[in-house]
């Protein structure tokens, strides 16, 4: 388990939060059209272990749990933050400095930092990376927005390459592919913001 899940489950007594990400999960599933059993095949995972993770009964690690956001498009830290708050709890206001009640994880092949809590319905992170290889695709039906916040990276969307400095951006929608990687082999820093996903259920 990694150090901001036992933080989060500490802060929020572990029961609960087991059951939160557990409930997220399968809301999340559902509304990707996702069974079990389709989840259990995407992810390589067990149909009985993620049926006891959806009900609070198991935690998964964190290579478990980049295995189900992958597959269920969206983030690890994503997924974190669901088990952390819920989203009645969420204050009115937020400020965050430094890294002050934000929740840290590994993301893709960087780390994110998310600076917001409980339902928002956007999610705003900060990540940072320095891979030089363009790596695996993402796709999630949320809209985002990037926003470089230092160092220059290349932004691919659906096969077209730009290269963004510091303060420049991009925006896309919904179900296009997308990654980024470092232009010059140094760190970047994004400031990426992301839609909540939309939790209807479609699915038993």
């Amino acid at each position: 388990m990694s150090t901001s899940v036992a933080v989060a489950r500490a802060a929020t007594g572990e029961d609960a939060a087991d059951r939160r990400l557990g409930s997220h999960i399968r809301r999340l599933r559902q509304a990707r059209g996702l069974t079990l059993v389709k989840l259990a095949e995407a992810t390589d995972l067990s149909h009985p272990f993620l049926s006891q993770v959806e009900r609070g009964l198991a935690q998964p690690s964190l290579a478990s749990l980049r295995r189900i956001a992958l597959a269920l498009r969206t983030s690890p830290i994503e997924l974190i933050a669901a088990a952390e708050l819920p989203a009645s709890a969420a204050p009115p206001v937020e400020v965050h400095r430094g890294d002050d009640g934000a929740i840290s994880a590994d993301f893709a092949v960087g780390t994110a930092r998310m600076l917001a809590h409980g339902g928002r319905p956007f999610h705003p992170m900060e990540y940072e990376g320095c891979n030089s290889l363009a790596g695996e695709y993402f796709v999630h039906d949320e809209d985002e927005f990037v926003y470089v916040l230092g160092g220059a990276v290349h932004v691919e969307l659906d096969g077209r390459v730009s290269t963004l400095a510091p303060g420049e951006s991009a925006y896309y929608a919904g179900g296009v592919a997308h990654r980024w990687w470092s232009a010059d082999c140094e760190t970047f820093r994004l400031l990426i913001v992301k839609q909540q996903p939309r939790l209807t259920a479609s699915l038993r």
